[in-house]
């Protein structure tokens, strides 16, 4: 179980195991309101099969501790698993939101998967598009928005009631490091400046990570602090200076290979978690293309 309390709130964490992804629920102590963070949805890449058990858990969660979820809050457009959003909208009605620079991100991507001509990169498949340093409500929940790029143009940190912070996939746990940088449109300079903007919070302000990729001996782990990472992180902790880490993420990037599922994630994450419309057979298809990525 991962389970926290904070003076107003709980949060609660959902592993899931094949993308190594947490997803989170966060819920007022007297209100029940609520909202659900970076939510999964189950994709079989051999057969094209999607599954809802990991937004089913997450609902079953919500149902018996009598939640009423008003915002389903992305990060950023995942390319290492399918968005569970629009499932989970239908199911509590809740606001789907991302950063506005998702436009961006949308811009790059359109190019690449060559997307049909009504798509828009304008932001429109989402309820809401946060800014940099915006303030937003999730019932009685009081949030406060960090642009974080880097990792793709579009990261975000939610910052909830100034005591917990969801950073995405900036920073991973300390003995991990951060996050890669050589996806379209990221870069290993701009993620630093990001991170430092993450280190100047209070240093017990508590951090939840998107992703933990633990090394052998050691359980997933999903929650750190600001004094930890900048202490112990392997890429950034100790004052390390931005040249030191540009040229160690950059050599890092350099032999990682593309997640398993970022060619459908990316396509489906784009559009707010909706699939491309059906052709006309009534068959929804997702695009490969070939020797394009990296």
């Amino acid at each position: 179980m991962y389970s926290y309390a904070f003076s107003t709130f709980f949060v609660h964490g959902f592993l899931d195991s094949e993308s190594e992804t947490f997803s989170y629920v966060v819920y007022d102590k007297t209100t029940q309101d609520a909202v659900i963070i970076d939510p999964v949805l189950d994709f079989d890449y051999a057969s094209g099969h999607t599954k809802t058990t990991g937004a089913d858990t997450i609902l079953e969660f919500i149902a018996s501790h009598h939640l009423r979820v008003h915002r389903i809050l992305e990060t950023h457009a995942h390319a290492d698993h399918l968005s569970a959003a629009p499932y989970l909208k239908q199911k509590t009605g809740a606001r789907i939101g991302i950063g506005e620079h998702i436009r961006d991100v949308q811009a790059i991507f359109k190019d690449v998967f060559h997307f049909e001509k009504e798509f828009l990169p304008n932001g429109t498949q989402f309820d809401d598009l946060f800014s940099d340093h915006e303030e937003f409500t999730a019932g009685s929940l009081k949030f406060r928005v960090i642009h974080t790029p880097g990792h793709t143009p579009a990261d975000i940190a939610y910052i909830i009631n100034e005591e917990a912070v969801f950073v995405g996939d900036t920073l991973f746990m300390p003995d991990v490091g951060t996050a890669r940088c050589d996806f379209p449109g990221g870069s290993s300079a701009t993620l630093f400046d990001s991170i430092q903007k993450l280190l100047a919070l209070p240093a017990d302000m508590q951090l939840f990570i998107c992703h933990d990729y633990p090394p052998k001996g050691r359980e997933h782990e999903c929650q750190t602090t600001v004094e930890a990472q900048a202490n112990t992180n392997i890429h950034v902790g100790g004052n390390a200076s931005k040249a030191a880490f540009v040229e160690k993420r950059d050599a890092r990037d350099a032999t990682l290979a593309m997640p398993k599922l970022i060619i459908p994630s990316v396509q489906v994450n784009v559009r707010a978690g909706y699939f491309p419309p059906a052709e006309s057979n009534g068959v929804t298809y997702l695009k490969i293309p070939i020797d394009h990525l990296r």
